[in-house]
């Protein structure tokens, strides 16, 4: 009985992982896409003082 909520409890932890990263995945590639759209929009201005990064 134990190993099979051993079992159980290891299904659920792994699925709700995997569930986890996938949200993960969706918040990176929404945070990418502003990224990118943020850099496009500041390389028009060509002025290094109007860059909102620091790098």
């Amino acid at each position: 009985m134990a190993l099979i909520l051993l079992v159980l409890l290891l299904a659920i932890i792994l699925g709700g992982l995997g569930f986890a990263i996938h949200v993960l995945w969706w918040i990176a590639l929404a945070v990418l896409v502003l990224w990118l759209i943020g850099f496009l929009a500041r390389v028009g201005e060509g002025t290094s003082r109007s860059r909102w990064y620091r790098w």
